[in-house]
Order: structure tokens, then C-alpha cells, then sequence
């Protein structure tokens, strides 16, 4: 890797950890620890790709591709080697409510988690304030069906948070 790359990627680093780790905790439903170990593995993935990027979309962009292709196929991982008993998920509930990750944030995490993976990636870009042609790009679908879904998750949230 050229000193070049080796700035880059130190950039990249600086400029999307809080992001990235933001998505992870999306995805995990806030575990912490899950979400710093994803982290992790993202910038492992980045740091071996960072000689591939071609520059076709932006680096914040590419770098959202690989945070959420590392949370799926974890969750992919996690699903398919579930055997979960009803203590286990009550045992992690109750350490989730314990945990002060950030306190206001605690109950929309817990809803956010009641969504299917692809909502799950598609709110949290919204609440790290993306572009919606940006989340278009990495879903690859179009910026007005991102608004109809954005939309359809909000109201899911709504019903969640107002239920819960």
C-alpha cells in the first residue's frame, strides 16, 4: 500500500468512524460491543479494498457499501447460526435498558431494531442526515422510491414508538 493509500485511508477513518459506528449500532440494536467489533471489521474491509476504489461514487459512499455489506453478513452469520432461547433475549433486553449508550436515544434504537435489516440501513442513513441520492446509490434503487420507503419506515417507527 503506497503512503498515498495509507493517508487516505487514515482520512476516511477520521472523517466516517462516527458514522460508521452509528449504522453498526442501527444494525445491532445498539449493542456497543457488536457495533465497535463491526466498526472494526469495516475498516478492515476498507483498508483491504482502498486500492480497488475506482472513484465511481464518493468515498462516504463506498464507504457506506462496505458498512452495509459487513452488517448484513453478520446478521446473515448471527440468523443462521440462531438458536436464541427466550432467557437469552430477555437477558439482552434487560442489559440494553441498563446500558446508557445515549440516553434519549435508547427507546428509538429498541424500535429501530423491531425493523427488517434494509430499513434498518435506510433510517439510519436518514438520521446520519444523507442525501436521499446518496442512500438511492448505495440501495441502489431510485431517490423517489427512497422517499416512499423513508416515508413507510417513519410511520412504523411512529406506530412502534407510540405502542411501546
Amino acid at each position: 500500500m503506497s503512503s498515498t493509500e495509507t493517508k487516505d485511508f487514515t482520512s476516511l477513518y477520521e472523517q466516517c468512524y462516527p458514522m460508521v459506528m452509528q449504522m453498526s449500532m442501527g444494525f445491532v440494536k445498539g449493542d456497543r460491543d457488536i457495533a465497535s467489533d463491526l466498526t472494526q471489521e469495516v475498516f478492515i474491509n476498507i483498508w483491504k479494498a482502498i486500492d480497488k476504489f475506482k472513484g465511481q461514487s464518493t468515498f462516504k459512499t463506498w464507504v457506506y457499501r462496505i458498512t452495509v455489506n459487513t452488517c448484513l453478513q453478520y446478521l446473515r452469520k448471527q440468523k443462521n447460526k440462531r438458536t436464541t432461547r427466550y432467557d437469552d433475549v430477555a437477558s439482552t433486553l434487560q442489559q440494553l435498558q441498563q446500558e446508557s449508550y445515549t440516553e434519549g436515544n435508547q427507546e428509538l434504537y429498541a424500535a429501530i431494531g423491531q425493523l427488517t435489516e434494509v430499513d434498518r440501513l435506510m433510517i439510519m442513513m436518514v438520521l446520519d442526515e444523507q442525501e436521499y441520492e446518496d442512500i438511492a446509490e448505495v440501495m441502489g434503487i431510485s431517490a423517489v422510491n427512497v422517499r416512499v420507503k423513508i416515508h413507510r419506515i417513519k410511520k412504523r417507527l411512529k406506530k412502534i414508538l407510540q405502542n411501546g
